[in-house]
């Protein structure tokens, strides 16, 4: 009796990460969309590359969320062929982000571009630090219940988020107050290096057979 209590509460459990899964696909698609529309008509590249960095992060959330479906079925104690090759299809989509952002910010750098406005992307970080920390928590709390490396990794993976989200916050204030197109600059530069450390990392997790990942050094198997 207690053993189908035990199976039946970690059933319960992981259908509750696959919902937190779908949540963020779900949110990153629509936050990807109005970011990159309010990046584009206020030419904001720092707003731009955020909201593209949220439609890389819809392929790492595929492969999340097939990974938690397998746990329903059986112990997962590494990664399919599906989820590596997810991976590695969202390491190559933060390096050609990376790449974009840079040259991006040298052309803004040499036509003096500014942007005309930035209270979009304040509005957007705002929301996105609300939801990514709700995510990350309750994401952890599951992890932990059913003792799995992977969920609490795609815990600690959102937590990277957040900090891109508190990145494209503090820029787009600073852009308001003082209105210096550098600012811009320097947050996508910020991005950059958020999105170029996701890409390292997504080909480290496709080569490696531990479930843990490197997001912010904080995971371990």
């Amino acid at each position: 009796m207690i053993r189908i209590d035990t199976e039946m509460e970690k059933n319960k459990n992981l259908r509750i990460a696959f919902i937190l899964s779908l949540i963020t696909i779900i949110y990153n698609i629509a936050e990807g969309i109005i970011s990159l529309y309010f990046g584009i008509n206020d030419e904001t590249l720092s707003l731009l590359g955020f909201g593209t960095d949220s439609f890389v992060e819809v392929i790492s959330g595929i492969g999340i969320a097939h990974m938690v479906l397998r746990m329903r079925y059986s112990k997962v104690n590494q990664r399919d062929k599906f989820e590596r090759q997810a991976l590695r299809i969202t390491g190559f989509g933060f390096y050609i982000l990376t790449a974009g952002i840079l040259v991006g910010a040298v052309l803004n750098l040499i036509e003096g571009s500014k942007p005309e406005n930035t209270w979009p992307g304040i509005v957007i970080a705002g929301i996105s630090i609300l939801t990514m920390y709700f995510l990350m928590k309750y994401k952890l709390k599951i992890g932990k219940v059913v003792e799995s490396d992977a969920i609490i990794a795609d815990a600690s993976c959102t937590k990277s988020c957040l900090y891109l989200s508190i990145v494209l916050l503090v820029s787009s204030v600073a852009y308001e107050i003082f209105q210096i197109g550098y600012i811009d600059i320097i947050g996508s530069l910020g991005i950059a290096w958020f999105t170029f450390s996701e890409g390292r990392e997504s080909f480290e997790k496709a080569k490696s057979n531990k479930m843990a990942c490197g997001c912010g050094g904080e995971c371990h198997s």
